[in-house]
C-alpha cells in the first residue's frame, strides 16, 4: 500500500474502550520486553539511510511510558453510565398468597 499524500478523505471515529484496552496491553508488552534481560542499556542505535533516526533505548521508554499515560487518560476520561430501574407504578414488590 503506498503512502498517503495527505489527510484529506480520512474519516475516524473515538476508539472503543477495548480497543484502548488493547493498546494498553501492547504498550505493557513492548515496556517489559524494553526492560527485561538487561535490554534497557544506554546504548544509542542508529536506522540506516537517508531518512535514519538515532535515539537509545531510554528514549524509547519515555516515549512508551508517555504513550501509556495518554491512553490510559483517554480510558480513565470516558464517561461511565450507571444505570439503575425504579418502579414509579407504587405498588410494592410484596409477595402474594
Amino acid at each position: 500500500m503506498s503512502d498517503l499524500a495527505d489527510l484529506n478523505g480520512i474519516q475516524g471515529s473515538e476508539l472503543s474502550e477495548d480497543q484502548i484496552r488493547g493498546i494498553l496491553a501492547q504498550i505493557d508488552l513492548d515496556l517489559m520486553n524494553l526492560v527485561r534481560d538487561g535490554k534497557l542499556a544506554a546504548l544509542k542505535y542508529r536506522v540506516g539511510g537517508a531518512g535514519g533516526a538515532e535515539t537509545d533505548r531510554a528514549a524509547n521508554l519515555r516515549a512508551l511510558l508517555e504513550a501509556r499515560d495518554y491512553y490510559q487518560k483517554l480510558l480513565n476520561d470516558r464517561p461511565a453510565w450507571v444505570v439503575s430501574q425504579g418502579d414509579v407504578s407504587g405498588r410494592r414488590n410484596s409477595p402474594r398468597f
